[in-house]
């Protein structure tokens, strides 16, 4: 098992660069990136990093010329054979060449566009350009890497010891995490933590320690590379991306209505089973329901990324009543702002009622919370998204008025197209 103290304290970051392959990223982003090179190849759009937690200046702590480094050093990477191998002979969801020889193709002569970086206020602003499947497959190394950054920057002035001391604490409290979770009957739990992770093999060693720790209650992580090297389920479906730049492509108030329900239309020509998931936030959960057709009703399941996880799960079990499904028969996958109490909870609410799993993200990567002075290694809320596509701003609502995006105005256009009223702030925490 690597010693992760002693190889921060020696500082031979050549031997660890952040992104380690074009497949050290989340597996709904290639899931994502498969739709949209058959659907929406030639559309342009922009990525942007956009950073919530505005006390934490990056552009500060963050050293440029690094961060050019590592985002160099992705540019410069290729699908190599045995990545190659593995999506393509691999069975995923129980479905055997899940990627299409054209994709591949496509990806494995596939290397990043530029980036645009530069500093202002205290913070970086950092965007990518171009064809919509090149550009998108920036945003979770992009993330990886000004995270891990700002970690290294903080271990950097820590002496052999301490270094030591830290990582024993952050791995006791984990492990204590994984022991409040073993007793639960029935858990399924998997490791979304790739974009705010501490580190790449801190990352790696949570996976292990889930894998020891809850045995088939883990079922799987979203990291590919992780996926691939420990021999475990690569996990996930889709994201806001896809109503986003949808919803920006549309004509008329009318079209924009209709783009969330055109994504899911692409992904059902593609998709059958477990990846039939709806992530119906986008622009609010109860009017997306309201005015689903009913063929979404007989999809697997539902993803809950924002507002009270508790309300969005009602809200999807009165949904599937009302359309004669059975509840007890669907799958909710809890996604957002996740940790051991908040699992265990939600767990002994819903079991029973309908299926439940949970996708565990930046409190099992990045829990380093009270292990330092100042608590400089706290996880913050960093996101990079879409925002424009063939020139137009895109737009997100959520159930959160506290992840809202876009421009003002369009926000109030959204609003009044998908009927958005009054909505509950939720403190964004990661």
């Amino acid at each position: 098992m690597v010693d992760i103290a002693t190889r921060v304290w020696n500082h031979k970051w050549k031997i660890d660069p952040i992104v380690r392959s074009l497949i050290d990223t989340d597996f709904y982003k290639l899931l994502m990136c498969q739709s949209v090179f058959r659907n929406k190849p030639d559309t342009q759009v922009t990525f942007s990093l956009i950073n919530r937690s505005k006390n934490v200046r990056l552009a500060d702590l963050v050293d440029e010329g690094e961060l050019r480094e590592q985002l160099d050093h992705v540019r410069s990477l290729s699908l190599t054979r045995g990545e190659s191998t593995w999506m393509r002979g691999n069975t995923f969801y129980g479905k055997r060449q899940m990627f299409s020889s054209e994709f591949m193709d496509w990806f494995e002569n596939l290397r990043l566009p530029p980036y645009h970086l530069e500093k202002k206020d205290g913070q970086y602003e950092l965007t990518f350009e171009g064809s919509w499947p090149e550009v998108m497959l920036w945003e979770i190394p992009a993330l990886s890497i000004l995270m891990e950054l700002r970690g290294r920057a903080v271990l950097g002035t820590m002496g052999r010891f301490e270094l030591q001391v830290l990582y024993a604490r952050a791995m006791t409290k984990l492990w204590e995490k994984v022991e409040k979770l073993r007793p639960l009957d029935g858990l399924k739990v998997a490791d979304f933590g790739t974009r705010r992770r501490h580190s790449f093999l801190w990352q790696d060693w949570c996976v292990r320690a889930m894998q020891e720790g809850l045995g088939d209650s883990f079922i799987g992580t979203s990291n590919c590379l992780i996926a691939k090297n420990r021999e475990v389920e690569a996990i996930g479906t889709n994201a806001h991306e896809l109503p986003m730049v949808y919803s920006a492509l549309a004509k008329d108030d009318d079209a924009l209505f209709q783009a969330p329900y055109d994504v899911l239309r692409d992904w059902h020509d593609e998709h059958e089973g477990n990846l039939r998931i709806i992530l119906p936030d986008t622009y609010g959960t109860q009017g997306f329901l309201d005015n689903a057709p009913d063929w979404l009703a007989g999809w697997t399941g539902i993803r809950v990324d924002s507002g009270d996880p508790a309300t969005g799960a009602e809200r999807a079990i009165d949904w599937w009543t009302s359309r004669n499904e059975d509840p007890r028969e669907k799958l909710v996958i809890f996604s957002d702002g996740l940790d051991a109490e908040k699992i265990i909870a939600l767990h002994k609410q819903f079991q029973g009622r309908c299926k439940v799993s949970f996708g565990w993200g930046t409190m099992l990567t990045n829990d380093f919370k009270g292990l330092t002075t100042g608590d400089t290694l706290a996880p913050f809320s960093l996101v990079c998204k879409a925002v424009t596509a063939n020139g137009n701003p895109t737009v997100k609502l959520s159930d959160n008025p506290n992840k809202a995006m876009g421009p003002e105005a369009e926000i109030e256009r959204y609003k009044r197209v998908f009927g958005v009223g009054e909505q509950e702030r939720v403190e964004v925490v990661v």
